[in-house]
């Protein structure tokens, strides 16, 4: 990690994490952008399946480096061990008692069967947090108990494809990325410094279960609660919460209260609304969106972009946004400087650099430092097990002939430059 200025508020706090993919990594990089130490164990030869994804780029031994991977383990260490091997997971069993927290997002039951499930951890370190993110948790039997998830799975089955779809239309798989990936890792997050603030008055440690089902339930909370409430339509409460076109794009606009529809009525010059007893509730509003409100709307809108179109609503006191696509995010001055876009040069010739999202916990004690750029696969196997066991180069070497641990030493003398907010 780059050096920090000041205390960052996790500083101390050591996470090993057997993890893949998203579900669990963005949860670990936000803990360690918040000053933990992030030491993540991969397959020594292919690295994690996040490696996998398209697109990548290649790292410097022209191996691979897949999207998923490059936007969730910014700042963290990589150790190469084989899992499978029963002196891989040895190594695992030997270094947990060092770190605070272990964490995994297996299947269910893999790291069981791997040995290294909380059991086995808890046994060689009982005041240890340990944390699981899983398709449906752990624990007791589920229908789904063999069932392997992805994130639009569990978005799909949370409601969340639902919520809002137009009649006779196909759900859309995925339509904000892996949602069901990054809010799962924030749950996890929050178990994580419960657990921790559990452990400081109590000295016990425990087990945080995470079923990213669950999580996209209580994400999709708007759902079942309007379903309950007599909203069986898909979410279309009674109001007007829906995009609109301007000159360039569109922009959402959410008008639910009386004021806020005089003020909207004032803006576009169009007195008759305040008075029409068609309109009087914002259920009126909603039945006549489209034959009374669109219309309007929209032909006042068609002289403005999207962006000063909904900087006339805001400054009228109206909640309101243009529809962003992701090449004016990345260029949103806003976002620059709070430190929302950073980079990192690529190591494969392309100029461009790799953008990822910032961290969005701002606090006021706290200086955000420049991240280091991901780890190679099994960049820092020796240094780790030296640091962590004792273990020297000839204590190294049978596992390193064996492939139980990765032939780190070369992709040690090949660093590139920090990760920098542009």
């Amino acid at each position: 990690m780059a050096e920090r200025q000041g205390t960052a508020p996790l500083d101390g706090l050591r996470v090993l994490a057997l993890e893949q993919m998203q579900s669990l990594p963005y949860g670990t990089q936000l803990l360690g952008r918040l000053g933990a130490e992030i030491i993540k164990v991969e397959h020594p030869l292919t690295g994690e399946a996040g490696r996998g994804a398209l697109p990548a780029m290649n790292d410097p031994f022209g191996r691979p480096v897949g999207n998923t991977f490059l936007r969730n383990n910014l700042g963290k260490r990589s150790v190469g061990i084989d899992l499978k091997d029963p002196r891989g997971r040895d190594l695992v069993l030997q270094m947990a008692p060092r770190f605070d927290v272990v964490c995994e997002n297996f299947r269910s039951s893999t790291v069981d069967r791997l040995g290294l499930g909380y059991d086995d951890i808890v046994a060689v370190h009982p005041s240890v947090v340990y944390v699981s993110v899983s398709g449906f948790g752990h624990g007791d039997d589920s229908r789904y108990e063999d069932w392997p998830a992805y994130a639009p799975v569990v978005e799909a089955m949370g409601g969340l494809y639902e919520f809002k779809r137009e009649p006779g239309t196909a759900p859309i798989s995925s339509p904000v990325g892996s949602l069901g990936d990054t809010a799962s890792s924030l749950y996890a997050v929050i178990g994580v410094l419960a657990a921790l603030r559990h452990r400081d008055r109590t000295g016990e440690g425990q087990y945080v279960d995470i079923a990213m089902y669950d999580a996209m339930v209580a994400l999709g909370d708007a759902g079942i609660n309007y379903w309950s409430m007599g909203l069986l339509d898909g979410g279309r409460a009674p109001l007007i919460n829906n995009a609109f076109l301007a000159s360039d794009g569109y922009f959402v606009m959410q008008v639910l209260r009386q004021h806020q529809w005089e003020r909207l009525a004032q803006l576009l010059d169009e007195p008759t609304w305040r008075t029409d007893s068609r309109l009087a509730r914002p259920s009126d509003w909603f039945d006549h969106l489209d034959d009374v409100v669109r219309p309007a709307v929209e032909r006042w809108a068609s002289t403005r972009t999207k962006f000063a179109a909904a900087e006339a609503l805001a400054r009228a006191g109206i909640a309101a946004g243009p529809v962003n696509t992701p090449g004016d995010v990345i260029a949103d001055p806003h976002l620059h400087a709070r430190n929302m876009i950073v980079s990192m040069e690529r190591v494969d010739g392309v100029p461009d650099p790799i953008l990822s999202p910032g961290n969005p916990v701002k606090l006021s004690r706290h200086t955000e430092p420049a991240m280091s750029r991901v780890p190679w696969v099994g960049e820092h196997t020796s240094q780790i097990l030296h640091e962590e066991l004792g273990l020297s180069d000839d204590d190294l070497e049978p596992l390193r002939a064996a492939r139980v641990i990765s032939d780190d030493r070369a992709a040690t003398e090949r660093l590139t430059p920090e990760v920098e907010a542009p």
